[in-house]
């Protein structure tokens, strides 16, 4: 006697699952322009790759013992490969849940809580495994209805947060805001090291705009409260927005691609056909010979980098910072920039907490940074100081002091004050060139001469002309050729030898800095 039927049983609550919430949840899914979560699964990782886990796991409806019905779990999770890495992918299915209901009244009302702890599954498979985590979040957390099933309250308490952080200090996590994120799953979003949302489908909010209507009396859409034009452009809470689903999917395999498949092990380094002694004309007239005039930092920065490499973090937030992943002769790197067409380049709170995550990122991964700077100084007047810039400021530059990693800055431009000072750790050795464009000091000559002088100004005959004649005097000490004399810069380089000098920088950190990295661990994890 064999065990045919329970055989057959298998497949029959196979095909139940994998209809998911039934083909009208599916059409409404679509019609919404969103995947379901078995098509998002399939566009993201390698065909064929996917092995679920818990596919059997959900509510069953009978009949006499026999089985009539069944309402899956709405998540589905297992393993899977990106580019042939294994991953772990936990993703919502929105189309299996009880109408109108959240995932937590969902569980709630099925038998025995049916379904079981299958994010938390995933976070630990992850976390053992050693390999990346990728949410697909689609949905929302809790709902009163489920208060009204357990027939009281229940005190709030986070178990999550201590997996979060031990994940977070192990293994690349990436979070996919897919639909309208609301409650606990909201807070998995920035609770990553990685986080995109879709232009105009998908949204993010503590509390959804019923909740505002009748807590604030605000009535207010769902994109105005929590689309991408908040979260990618004003708050930070997602990096990076996508145009549609399969961009945002495009997005998730580059992150990736840069990052070591957990902290134990190096970056994965491409092969490259981009010359490495590749010198480019342009890199010698991008910066204006006048000193007010911008330019465009991700146009220097693609010059150097390998073709085609940059991806760029967190573009529209923070926008004077320019954080991003490239690399050069195959080896990835973290690069920072200062972009002059937004406040000079001067950092303001937005910057600095963006420079802060983007550091403590590359620290944890053992990504070596090359900051290509252009920094004025900390941003001033009310725009700055009513934004906490100098707290935000210092945690920056505290973020360098921690950071292990080997670290080259290519002074661009201008560096001054405490911020420009904040372009590498000065504890240890760090390869560093200028560029003829190169300037520095404590403070702008402009500025500084119209403080330190001002009685002197004010006094003279013709103070506009007292001043400029100060001015002039003072610039000619500004001149790079005077700091290199005196050692106060290593080397002052041609432009266009930038990307071969970082090559050969980057090929001894890479053969010797790095391995030895992987055995001191960071001293921290990477909070959110």
């Amino acid at each position: 006697m064999s065990w045919q039927p329970e055989v057959e049983e298998i497949k029959r609550r196979r095909e139940f699952a994998l209809r998911m919430g039934g083909p009208e949840r599916v059409a409404e899914q679509h019609a919404l322009g969103r995947l379901t979560v078995r098509e998002r699964i399939d566009e993201l990782t390698d065909a064929g790759s996917f092995r679920e886990r818990g596919v059997l796991a959900g509510a069953g409806f009978y009949d006499d013992q026999e089985l009539v019905g069944f309402l899956p779990s709405g998540t589905v999770m297992g393993t899977a490969r990106i580019d042939g890495r294994p991953v772990v992918v936990r993703g919502a299915d929105y189309t299996a849940r009880l109408k109108g209901g959240s995932e937590m009244e969902t569980s709630k009302l099925r038998v025995h809580g049916g379904g079981g702890d299958k994010t938390g599954d995933a976070e630990r498979m992850a976390l053992e495994l050693k390999v990346p985590l990728i949410r697909l979040i689609d949905g929302f957390g809790a709902d009163i209805r489920a208060t009204a099933q357990m027939g009281r309250t229940y005190l709030p308490e986070l178990f999550w947060p201590e997996r979060w952080g031990k994940l977070m200090a192990e293994v690349p996590v990436v979070s996919a805001a897919l639909g309208s994120v609301a409650g606990l799953p909201a807070a998995e979003v920035p609770a990553s090291h990685f986080a995109v949302m879709v232009k105009g489908t998908t949204q993010v909010f503590a509390g959804g705009p019923p909740l505002v209507a009748r807590s604030l009396g605000e009535n207010i859409s769902k994109e105005d409260l929590g689309g991408y034009e908040v979260h990618a452009r004003k708050s930070g809470v997602v990096d990076n927005d996508a145009e549609d689903e399969q961009d945002l999917f495009d997005q998730i395999r580059a992150f990736l691609s840069y990052l070591p498949t957990n902290v134990h092990q190096m970056p994965p380094v491409m092969e490259c056909d981009d010359p490495v002694d590749r010198r480019e004309e342009a890199l010698l007239s991008i910066v204006p010979r006048h000193r007010n005039r911008g330019y465009s930092p991700r146009k220097l920065i693609e010059l150097v980098v390998d073709r085609g490499s940059f991806f760029e973090l967190n573009r529209y937030y923070g926008r004077s910072q320019v954080t991003g992943f490239a690399r050069i002769n195959g080896m990835p790197i973290g690069v920072l920039g200062n972009d002059p067409m937004h406040y000079g380049g001067a950092m303001s709170a937005s910057e600095a907490r963006k420079f802060e995550k983007f550091v403590d990122l590359c620290d944890v991964f053992h990504l070596p940074i090359v900051n290509f700077a252009d920094q004025p100084g900390f941003l001033i007047g009310r725009p700055g100081e009513g934004v906490g810039t100098l707290r935000a400021g210092v945690r920056a530059a505290a973020a360098i002091d921690d950071s292990q990693m080997p670290w080259a800055t290519v002074v661009v431009r201008r560096l001054y004050g405490v911020a420009g000072g904040a372009h590498q750790d000065f504890s240890r050795f760090c390869f560093r060139v200028a560029w003829p464009s190169a300037e520095w000091g404590s403070i702008p000559i402009e500025g500084g001469v119209a403080a330190a002088y001002r009685r002197e100004i004010e006094s003279a005959d013709d103070p506009d002309a007292h001043r400029a004649e100060i001015e002039e005097r003072l610039i000619a000490l500004r001149s790079v050729f005077s700091a290199a004399e005196a050692f106060a810069v290593e080397d002052i380089i041609d432009p266009r030898d930038t990307r071969g000098m970082l090559a050969e920088w980057l090929e001894v950190a890479y053969e010797t800095q790095l391995p030895s990295q992987l055995g001191l661990r960071v001293r921290y994890g990477m909070r959110p």
